[in-house]
Parts: structure tokens; C-alpha cells; sequence
């Protein structure tokens, strides 16, 4: 069954002093072990490069791009799937929730995805379910 990888899952992957590191870590090893095919959308692919590059730096940038984006599936966004993501943040109506959010959830419930790789609460409101699981 396929999972819908965000930016928070991603970028806690990638930096070990981020809380839930080592937690998202083992999630990722495990979705690779099962061989579960790990979707994801252009807008979350430039939102975690610009944070790893803005943060932490280039070098960190350059492995999210070498090593975890070959095993992700991508789905670039196009005008559709923008509309309906930017209809469901108005929709929505709240300030904490970002257009890449409501773009992830129009896809995953577009191709019938009900597990977000992420450590974003977001997606639970959403009716989703976290991997790793939520304490």
C-alpha cells in the first residue's frame, strides 16, 4: 500500500538533531524493507529543498537530492491538482495550513492514500494516518 511522504517527515530524515529523527528513520528503513511504493509531490520536493539549503545547507540539499528522491515516486503538480488544492485551503480557512498541505491531501485522496509519512498533525485533521504512528 502506497504512503504520501511530507516535507516534515523528509526533513526530520535528513536532520539528526530534529525532533523524531531517529523515530522517522526507522519508519523510512521499514517503508523500504517492505518495498511500499512512497509517493510525494513536486511542491513538497522544492519545500524541503528550500528548507534543508536554508537551514542546514547545500551539502544537505544535495543528499535529500542524491539519495532520497530517486526512491520516491513524484507527481508533478499541474494546474488541476494546484486548483484543487488552493479551493481546499480556502475551503479550510485557517492560517497554519499551507498550500502544499492541502495540495498533498487533494492527491492522496485523489489516488486513494491514507498514510502520510509525516510528523504534521495537519494530516491527521485531515482524516489520515501518520507513519510513524502519532503518540
Amino acid at each position: 500500500m502506497s504512503v504520501y511522504a511530507d516535507t516534515s517527515a523528509l526533513y526530520a530524515l535528513l536532520v539528526r538533531s530534529e525532533q523524531g529523527h531517529a523515530t522517522v528513520r526507522a519508519a523510512f528503513s521499514d517503508l523500504l524493507d517492505d518495498d511500499r511504493p512512497i509517493w510525494t509531490t513536486s511542491f513538497v520536493l522544492v519545500e524541503t529543498m528550500a528548507l534543508l539549503q536554508h537551514r542546514i545547507g547545500l551539502e544537505a540539499a544535495h543528499d535529500f537530492d542524491e539519495d532520497i528522491l530517486p526512491v520516491l515516486r513524484l507527481r508533478w503538480v499541474d494546474e488541476d491538482l494546484y486548483r484543487r488544492g488552493i479551493d481546499r485551503l480556502w475551503r479550510e480557512d485557517r492560517r497554519s495550513l499551507s498550500l502544499v498541505d492541502c495540495v498533498g491531501f487533494e492527491f492522496m485522496k485523489a489516488e486513494g492514500i491514507t498514510t502520510a509519512f509525516a510528523i504534521d498533525p495537519h494530516f491527521t485533521r485531515a482524516g489520515f494516518d501518520l507513519l510513524p504512528a502519532s503518540r
